[in-house]
């Protein structure tokens, strides 16, 4: 150990390695419970592979709000990483690093979530946590070891038998009364990723005041290693499965608004799970409602390689390519592909001319909720005395479009930061509103419509909601994005396309012609590594120091800096701050900038639109081109920031 330090401090002394990865190196090598961190260190250090023991070591992963998530798999792989091999091709151990996804740093994060989820509940009884996990590289590993750890030091585990999706486990948290729960998975993110994923009570994502009490306990903990409390003292492990997959669907058919309108429904859907856990729900759900599903059996088999494409994200239109050329062979109306941990969820439509065309997020988005508003009102479950009281609940880098058809059928609009869980801090205050003595003792087990009814006459009543990158909802028994609910609700657009002879694509064009041509991009720079993460910080921190005055030659009309500025939503509820920017322009467009908070990446969003017109195409082309422009210009400002 003593040459592995001196070797070490060499290569700080002579600038090769960072100061924070020798202490973290220290850190982790004195808190890991395995010899595999000390030999993967040493493998590195003597092959002079610096850069990657910069990469592994420059912080601690650090908990945040939405949990972790990081690299499991090293670009280097030890031979002590490697071991006996794992499978799928993966390496035996995750790698070692204290900015990696590993038991190091799982431990940590499991067991201050424990430690939080015990003083919540105090000592009247045990806390009850839920497990889930997708396909991906040590998801079901890193599950396990949850559960386990869980029930050894004093809580009651559940842990579902097999890969399930994010939105099931928010679910669960609710249906099984659970005190919080965590889904190992890194969503959409590159093969060598994974992720821990946090709830609460509630079956949202973690926020305050409980997200800073659990990141101080994590934070507390500087290792892996942990004492079982006497047996007698422990809690139990319980397995899950199929009875609540069965409940999930149940509640999932209460998402239909005109379900005659498939019965006997000869939609042909070709559905792809991209080696995730989609298809445990979305294939026999979709075929209970009388649709004909093919899958693409290349894809169906859950891999963390997601060998058959490059990244398996259903925003990446490649991703989509052999379920599009299936559908096309097979003649499908639809196609549908979700991400692995099944909470994302895109798709094509079917052309006049046979072709496929790629919906955006924000196009899936508009289209179901244009239909949900329109539904709502023709069946009775809003009209003119309670429309005030219903709302979409959207994100501020998603389309204006779902603001301009809410103003239409007169609903409102609360937009929030990015991210599903401030949407999911809605559900929570609209469901608190309600007076106790009206909701009974136990508001989960009450009916849809039942809900409906009590916050429409109480509080506010969520019809849709959701954010561009592919991420929708339409209720509030599941409080986080929700592939299983955005196949169905979208599978029922694509019904009612049918039964008024209509294709979706020419359904998406008629709310353009009577709304406007917007149009959305999603744009970003990637910055890996340590050196990385700093050039995303300085860039993002260059905007609020120096915002642009004129951008591709149109003047800005605004800025808002959600860093910097105190702003409120349009309930009046003040916006937490976040590294995010907004620039309007006077010609209309628009673009937003902030940095990823799982990716190495600077995010970029860009707004164009048009005034209603019938010349579709004519929109269509005049506002590509004042995006190209905006694209262009802002790729050259970023470069020039940086500079």
């Amino acid at each position: 150990m003593s040459d592995l330090a001196s070797r070490l401090d060499e290569a700080l002394a002579h600038g090769l390695l960072l100061e924070s990865s020798r202490v973290n190196i220290d850190l982790l090598l004195a808190g890991s419970a395995t010899k595999v961190a000390c030999e993967a260190v040493r493998e590195l250090a003597e092959a002079g592979e610096w850069q990657e023991l910069n990469d592994r070591f420059f912080k601690t992963l650090a908990f945040g709000t939405g949990g972790l998530r990081g690299r499991t798999i090293g670009r280097i792989v030890t031979k002590a990483e490697q071991g006996q091999g794992g499978p799928n091709e993966r390496p035996e151990h995750p790698c070692a690093g204290t900015a990696t996804m590993n038991f190091f740093n799982v431990s940590r994060a499991v067991r201050g979530l424990i430690a939080y989820a015990k003083q919540h509940v105090g000592s009247s009884r045990k806390a009850k946590l839920v497990f889930a996990h997708d396909s991906r590289h040590f998801s079901r590993d890193f599950a396990e070891y949850c559960a386990k750890a869980s029930a050894e030091l004093g809580c009651d585990a559940v842990l579902f038998e097999s890969g399930r999706s994010t939105p099931e486990l928010s679910f669960a948290i609710r249906d099984l009364r659970a005190d919080a729960g965590v889904v190992l998975t890194a969503s959409h993110n590159p093969a060598h990723d994974n992720g821990f994923k946090a709830y609460f009570n509630d079956g949202a994502q973690i926020v305050e005041p409980h997200a800073s009490a659990i990141i101080a306990e994590v934070n507390a903990l500087q290792n892996e290693i942990y004492e079982p409390l006497p047996p007698d003292q422990q809690g139990s492990v319980t397995i899950v499965g199929a009875d609540l997959d069965r409940r999930y669907m149940d509640r999932l058919k209460s998402l239909l608004m005109r379900p005659e309108l498939l019965q006997g429904s000869s939609t042909k859907v070709v559905y792809t799970n991209l080696h995730g856990v989609g298809g445990v729900i979305i294939v026999p759900m979709l075929r209970e409602l009388g649709f004909e599903v093919l899958t693409v059996p290349e894809q169906d088999i859950q891999d963390g390689r997601f060998p058959t494409v490059e990244s398996p994200n259903p925003e990446n239109p490649p991703a989509l390519k052999m379920a599009i050329d299936l559908a096309i062979k097979e003649g499908a109306e639809l196609m549908i592909g979700t991400d692995p941990d099944n909470d994302r969820m895109g798709v094509a439509v079917r052309e006049a001319d046979g072709s496929m065309r790629v919906l955006t997020g924000n196009q899936i988005g508009s289209l179901m909720a244009w239909y949900r508003a329109k539904t709502a009102l023709e069946i009775g479950w809003l009209n003119d005395t309670t429309r005030a009281r219903a709302l979409f609940v959207k994100t501020y880098v998603t389309t204006e479009l779902q603001s301009a058809i809410a103003d239409k059928y007169g609903i409102g609009v609360v937009n929030t930061l990015t991210g599903f869980k401030y949407i999911a801090e809605k559900l929570r205050k609209y469901e608190d509103a309600i007076p106790a003595d009206k909701k009974g003792s136990d508001y989960r087990s009450l009916d849809e419509a039942t809900t409906r009814a009590l916050r429409l006459e109480y509080s506010r009543f969520f019809l849709f909601g959701g954010e561009e990158s592919y991420g929708y909802l339409g209720c509030d028994f599941v409080r986080d994005k929700d592939g299983n609910g955005a196949a169905v609700m979208f599978a029922e657009v694509a019904a009612y396309a049918k039964s008024v002879g209509k294709s979706l694509a020419t359904l998406l064009d008629d709310i353009f012609r009577e709304f406007g041509y917007y149009e959305e991009r999603g744009k970003s720079l990637t910055m890996e590594g340590a050196d990385g993460a700093a050039k995303i910080q300085a860039l993002a921190g260059t905007y609020s120091l120096n915002p642009p005055e004129e951008v591709d030659g149109s003047k800005v009309s605004s800025v808002r800096d959600f860093a910097t500025q105190d702003l409120f939503d349009a309930e009046g509820d003040p916006l937490p701050k976040e590294k995010m920017l907004f620039v309007d322009l006077e010609d209309g467009r628009a673009f937003a900038v902030r940095p990823s908070g799982t990716e190495p990446k600077i995010k970029f969003y860009l707004y164009g639109k048009s005034v209603p017109s019938d010349d579709l195409a004519g929109s269509r082309s005049k506002v590509a081109a004042s995006l190209d422009g905006l694209w262009a210009w802002i790729e050259a400002d970023a470069k020039a920031r940086l500079a």
